[in-house]
């Protein structure tokens, strides 16, 4: 089975992109977990592959869909993405705004739908915390939750898998520093990761793995 996760810098987090199967070909966020998750396993049944790449907006992301996902003909594609767009928006003043953001979201499913009909696809929300990164501007960095709506909006309207990362990130603040989860606010440490990671295998084996459609 072959999963590509898809997305920025927080699926990307310093992966070598050419050297597939090897331990950096991971990087070292969530990716790295869920592998080292589903191959302790079965190491021959899940193979990974990481196709994300810092700075990334939704825009890069369909830009380069073909090579990265549908050239890979995985059997699940996850997608995680939004961050960015409120990043640039704030520092560059280039962002989009969540109408023109869903429609692009909108034509990544479904053209992904329309070019890998039997993969199956899982969305996942963008989230944000305090951090040293985004709190001079929290309240506009506040916006990737106005993203995330949008993201779960169209994981049910399409029928797709959806994981709100956001709501397990709030849940574990009761008990820990939100510093030792996102350490800029935004980037997972490796508390953080290993947190994300559990909840997409626990995801995965729950609700995909036993679905055969």
């Amino acid at each position: 089975m072959k999963i590509v996760f898809f997305g920025d810098s927080i699926t990307d987090m310093y992966h070598h992109r050419d050297s597939d199967g090897m331990p950096w070909n991971y990087g070292f966020g969530f990716t790295f977990f869920v592998a080292g998750a589903l191959q302790s396993l079965d190491f021959e049944k899940y193979q990974i592959v990481n196709r994300g790449i810092g700075g990334n907006q939704l825009a890069d992301l369909y830009a380069r869909v073909k090579m990265d996902v549908w050239n890979e003909k995985p059997d699940v594609v996850n997608i995680l993405i939004g961050v960015n767009d409120v990043v640039h928006e704030i520092t560059q003043n280039n962002g989009v705004s969540c109408e023109r953001w869903e429609k692009m979201y909108r034509m990544l499913i479904e053209d992904t739908r329309s070019h890998l009909p039997n993969a199956k696809i899982v969305l996942c929300a963008p989230f944000v915390l305090h951090g040293y990164g985004v709190d001079e501007h929290f309240e506009k960095y506040a916006k990737v939750g106005e993203y995330a709506k949008i993201v779960e909006k169209l994981a049910k309207e399409y029928g797709t898998y959806f994981i709100s990362f956001q709501r397990v990130l709030d849940d574990l603040t009761k008990t820990k520093k939100e510093s030792h989860l996102l350490y800029d606010g935004i980037h997972p440490t490796v508390v953080g990761a290993k947190a994300l990671a559990d909840t997409w295998v626990d995801y995965f084996q729950k609700n995909i793995e036993k679905n055969p459609f």
